[in-house]
């Protein structure tokens, strides 16, 4: 009885010993493997001492040393699962982050191509409107209006002058300068 009650002393001044090393690096948090080596020792040394009835310190060692290592594979499996589910959470993140991303760029493309649309559709409508009020003649130019390039005005559109003697060298634009060596 009395290496019973020496154990059981010895295991309450540990644990006020630890829980006051606790209380003193409050800035320095611990790891789940520290506390689960922690806790595995002291519950291990009191569970050996109680049941190596012939040998309590030999039976509180052994049992301190078999707690110990199992706390702290309990506890490196938990940290473990920690890290994964905040690796998970950081992974689900990112492809939110890059979904917002697709759609803010597909809506941004949809509004340029809407703004697109309607420019051209109003540019249809223009152009209706100033083919309604001027009636395009045989020759390609509108009657009574000054020139205007529109794309109805066939070459004129494309910026170049009609040349009726298209194909003929022998005559150029009446618009340009022949050219003629000085030698």
């Amino acid at each position: 009885m009395k290496k019973v009650s020496l154990i059981l002393a010895l295991v309450m001044m540990l644990t006020s010993v630890f829980s006051n090393m606790a209380q003193a690096q409050e800035r320095k948090k611990w790891s789940p493997q520290a506390k689960g080596a922690v806790i595995g020792g002291l519950g291990g040394a009191a569970a050996g001492a109680i049941i190596h009835k012939r040998n309590r310190a030999v039976g509180g060692v052994v049992g301190g040393v078999a707690g110990a290592g199992v706390g702290y594979a309990i506890g490196k499996h938990t940290d473990n699962k920690r890290k994964e589910a905040a690796r998970v959470a950081a992974a689900n993140r990112a492809a939110a982050n890059r979904a917002a991303e697709a759609r803010a760029e597909r809506a941004a493309l949809a509004r340029r191509v809407d703004a697109a649309e309607r420019k051209a559709d109003l540019a249809a409508q223009a152009q209706k409107q100033q083919q309604q009020q001027y009636p395009v003649m045989a020759n390609g130019f509108a009657a009574n209006t000054p020139m205007m390039l529109t794309a109805a005005n066939g070459p004129v559109a494309a910026g170049y002058l009609p040349n009726e003697s298209y194909g003929d060298r022998t005559k150029p634009y009446s618009t340009s300068e022949v050219r003629r060596k000085s030698w």
